[in-house]
């Protein structure tokens, strides 16, 4: 199948959406675009053809990062004169049945996360084959382009793990404890895997909890706080994880530092209070954004970003010297 744009117009739609773009970025809501009741902004919205996007994701909504994803969907979907049709799974099975439900549906474009890779691709493929663009995002770093997706926006999960470890032997560590909150996810795995790869001033041990059960995570991480007083820092994978490590450590009374993947408000309000030492941000606004955003380039100016290589929106650390910075638009709901 062949998917047919009207061209009429494109390059002023593609100034337009620019100017709407930078004038969003200095919006008075800490660089968040003004609400309009959709996650997007109420500057202007692009003149091209109305197209419908899939965004289908291995998290279902209320997760505060997720969220941050959805937000940053909403806003380009906003810009760009899109349907944005946001659904989620956490099985990887029922997540490549939305991917199937959208390409039923005859979606023009479909942003999807692989964190399952091996049981998305029969999915992904038909979507390909049916000739619908397809990018990932967030996870799948090391499996989308074999599954000819054609875009990808997200973090080398096990560099990011790398620098983490690499820190930690800065900072004097000994003994680590990373917590994965879902086995068989794949960027959580790499991250861990690249942590004790980086880390080369002690030992790291692999803590496996159900983030589907928070009372029982902090009793697993209490019980092993407990069990090993000589563990020096906990290396959450996500922010509520940091978070609940925190009351952990002290039901321990454990005298080890907390650091974590993923921000989210109040993690920065941790990181503010001491609570948490730092944070690896990949920026999950920007990637919700690139996803829609990208396809809406592509659809309408047959561009791609990246050259045929990831398109990386992380890692970067967040620690006291830059807080107070990115408070400002985790206040505005962006970070």
């Amino acid at each position: 199948m062949t998917r047919h744009f009207t061209r009429r117009g494109t390059a002023v739609a593609l100034g337009v959406a620019l100017s709407v773009s930078l004038a969003a970025g200095c919006s008075s809501s800490g660089g968040a675009p003004e609400s309009s009741g959709d996650g997007g902004g109420n500057a202007g919205t692009a003149d091209t053809p109305r197209a419908t996007i899939a965004m289908i994701t291995h998290e279902v909504p209320g997760d505060t990062f997720w969220d941050l994803i959805r937000k940053g969907a909403e806003a380009a979907a906003a810009k760009d004169n899109i349907e944005l049709r946001y659904s989620a799974d956490p099985e990887a099975p029922n997540q490549a049945n939305l991917v199937q439900s959208a390409i039923d549906s005859d979606v023009d474009g479909i942003a999807v996360t692989l964190a399952k890779p091996d049981a998305m691709a029969p999915a992904v493929e038909a979507a390909t084959a049916a000739g619908i663009p397809v990018v990932a995002f967030n996870s799948g770093y090391d499996a989308w382009k074999d599954q000819g997706v054609q875009q990808y926006f997200g973090q080398d999960e096990t560099i990011a793990g790398q620098a983490v470890g690499a820190r930690l032997t800065t900072e004097g560590a000994k003994k680590t404890l990373c917590i994965i909150q879902e086995q068989g996810q794949v960027a959580l795995e790499s991250r861990c895997a690249g942590v004790s790869q980086g880390f080369t001033g002690g030992s790291t041990e692999i803590l496996n909890v159900n983030s589907k059960d928070m009372p029982s995570v902090e009793a697993t991480i209490t019980a092993k706080l407990q069990q090993d007083p000589t563990i020096d820092h906990i290396v959450a994978l996500g922010a509520p994880i940091a978070l609940t490590a925190v009351q952990s450590k002290a039901n321990a009374n454990s005298e080890a530092t907390v650091v974590t993947f993923d921000t989210n408000a109040a993690l920065v309000e941790a990181i503010q209070s001491g609570d948490v030492a730092w944070a690896v941000d990949q920026q999950p606004y920007l990637q919700g954004y690139l996803a829609v955003d990208s396809l809406w380039l592509y659809l309408n100016n047959g561009n791609t970003i990246g050259g045929g290589t990831p398109v990386l929106t992380g890692p970067a650390f967040i620690d006291s010297t830059n807080i107070d910075a990115i408070a400002e638009y985790a206040e505005g709901g962006t970070r």
